[in-house]
């Protein structure tokens, strides 16, 4: 089993994993790696949130990411946010794990077993979990099938959420049902910013 390395904490390893199992990416530079997570308008408060975390512990300027524009489907305006760290040559172990060879992002599976805590999951869902019916679905499009499987192997055997597997076309998206909702939401409560309570389906907990 992989072990963690380097002198960051167990909360800004947790922040980064379960954001680079989201939407999050990891860039080498210059001998050195830093984290870059971009989020639409809509989800500000996560992004500024994500900012302030890593700002107050020095991994990233302290100046608030600034809406940006782009131009998107159809000519369409559209605005995100960017938060970068600073580059760290501690943290190229995470980018040789999420990018093998510099290959498309896979999941660290060793490494799932150690940092997937309660916090990286938390971060992972407000990153790509949205409510599905009595559950939640956590977007894996970017995953392999046998990734997504391992993935909820994982998620039942460390918290018991009854997590599946569920087909979206001709990829896998990971499917927490009713039955693993209340658990969840003691698992992940307290890490939720505000306005992702949403994504809980009313299993929220204080």
């Amino acid at each position: 089993m992989k072990k963690v390395h380097g002198p960051h904490n167990i909360d800004v390893y947790s922040l980064l994993f379960g954001s680079l199992l989201g939407d999050s990416y990891a860039e080498k530079r210059s001998g050195s790696t830093r984290i870059i997570l971009q989020q639409e308008d809509s989800n500000a408060a996560y992004l500024f949130w994500f900012h302030q975390f890593l700002a107050q512990r020095g991994y990233c300027s302290e100046k608030k990411p600034k809406l940006q524009k782009r131009v998107g489907h159809k000519a369409r305006r559209e605005f995100y946010l960017r938060v970068r760290t600073y580059s760290f040559a501690s943290f190229n172990w995470i980018h040789e794990a999420f990018y093998p060879a510099q290959q498309q992002k896979v999941v660290p599976k060793d490494l799932c077993w150690i940092l997937l805590t309660p916090q990286a999951l938390a971060v992972w869902i407000m990153d790509d979990g949205v409510a599905c019916g009595a559950g939640l679905k956590i977007s894996t499009h970017c995953f392999q099938e046998e990734e997504v499987f391992f993935l909820c192997e994982v998620l039942n055997q460390k918290y018991n959420l009854y997590a599946r597997p569920n087909r979206a076309r001709h990829q896998f998206v990971i499917y927490i049902p009713k039955a693993g909702m209340p658990q969840l939401g003691h698992l992940i409560s307290k890490y939720l910013v505000p306005s992702m309570h949403r994504k809980l389906n009313g299993y929220f907990f204080v």
